[in-house]
């Protein structure tokens, strides 16, 4: 078994660029499962529920991409406009409030100097971008994806419990009991996060955007959906958001009515994150420790890609289930039950010497909860 996932991991560490479609496939083909099973338990076969599942998914796609598109086209057309007035409020206000705060050397920052090697640097991000756009390679893998997609996941879709009923088929029947207990948690934990956490990020993502364009932030959507989308690692979508938001806030208007509502809006989504939206969606099952989300996420994206960032928080959780089982195997063996003896240890030596001159010793030893002497 343990050849068998060193095969399986190296094999996608090798073939990780082929594979991102067909892990995107498998993942909307793990969401849309549940729907397609409830609509044949309404007596509609399973090509026609597939069909029903695919279709109605594939139109709320392309209307969130229709709707959000032109959106961030515009916020961030209105980001590189207002970007001037960023740097300069950066340069006249928060540079001399650090150096005169942090007592620093006012030739520590040279903005002009940084601001070169940003426009430097963006300039060539933005030159490799268009030569990758206008290579006839970038375009043929973008389109095959594409296709691709859509494709594998109807028909990883359609068969999605003859292929688990398959797997289940071919496990040795020694294991296949365990194998499928950890399966079963490993779904509820995969879809408590993969299902919830998606709601989650939705739900900040639409609250944060609309309340603080409503406080009068113009870039509020833009921050709302940023904090949406890194709110699955915890804490990092409100730190990340709410520093904007507040910068923002100070360049746009500079004064603190705006500044307390902008504190307001994070706070209640904090609670609300917190105590509505993770309780009810996600629930306890995921149980990931926040430096275990970020270290699941950087590792997953160090050793394969965009594609280990994709997989990164499902793996992760699937060998939390295995942690567990493990834990709990290791408490009822022997070597976590077995009593040891308990030691002997020497608490007083004791010399005396009687009316004759001779010496005499008296050794205290205290052996479990009753010394003696001997």
């Amino acid at each position: 078994m343990l050849a068998i996932i060193v095969v399986i991991g190296l094999l996608v560490w090798l073939l990780a660029p082929v594979l991102m479609p067909f892990a995107v496939a498998a993942m909307l083909a793990y969401l849309g499962d549940p729907l397609a099973n409830r609509l044949e338990r309404l007596g509609v076969g399973r090509t026609l529920a597939v069909s029903i599942v695919f279709v109605v998914l594939i139109l709320a796609i392309a209307a969130a991409l229709l709707l959000l598109v032109p959106l961030i086209v515009r916020q961030i057309e209105n980001l590189v406009d207002n970007f001037p007035r960023y740097v300069e409020w950066g340069r006249d206000t928060a540079l001399p409030w650090l150096q005169a705060k942090l007592h620093l050397d006012p030739n520590a920052f040279d903005t002009d100097r940084l601001m070169a090697e940003l426009k430097e640097h963006l300039g060539s991000i933005g030159s490799v971008i268009g030569r990758i756009s206008r290579s006839g390679v970038g375009v043929v893998m973008w389109l095959t994806n594409l296709v691709l997609i859509p494709v594998v996941w109807f028909y990883l879709l359609r068969d999605w419990d003859r292929l688990v009923a398959w797997i289940d088929r071919m496990l040795p029947r020694s294991v296949q009991p365990t194998v499928a207990h950890l399966a079963r948690e490993s779904d509820a934990v995969l879809g408590a996060f993969v299902r919830g956490q998606l709601l989650v990020m939705l739900a900040l993502a639409i609250y944060y955007g609309v309340a603080l364009t409503l406080v009068g932030i113009s870039v509020g959507p833009l921050i709302g959906m940023v904090a949406g989308l890194l709110s699955f690692v915890p804490y990092l979508g409100f730190i990340t958001g709410f520093a904007a938001a507040i910068i923002a806030s100070l360049v746009q208007h500079g004064d603190w009515p705006h500044l307390i509502m902008v504190i307001g809006v994070f706070v209640i989504g904090q609670l609300l994150e917190g105590y509505v939206l993770v309780p009810r969606l996600v629930g306890e099952k995921i149980g990931l420790h926040p430096v275990a989300v970020i270290f699941a996420v950087l590792a997953g994206g160090y050793l394969f890609g965009f594609l280990g960032v994709l997989l990164a928080l499902p793996a992760a959780s699937v060998i939390l289930v295995l942690l567990r089982y493990l834990a709990e195997r290791y408490k009822m063996s022997d070597l976590y039950t077995e009593q040891g003896q308990p030691d002997t240890v020497i608490a007083d030596v004791v010399v005396s010497k009687d009316s004759d001159g001779d010496l005499h010793t008296e050794t205290h030893v205290a052996q479990g909860d009753e010394p003696h002497k001997t």
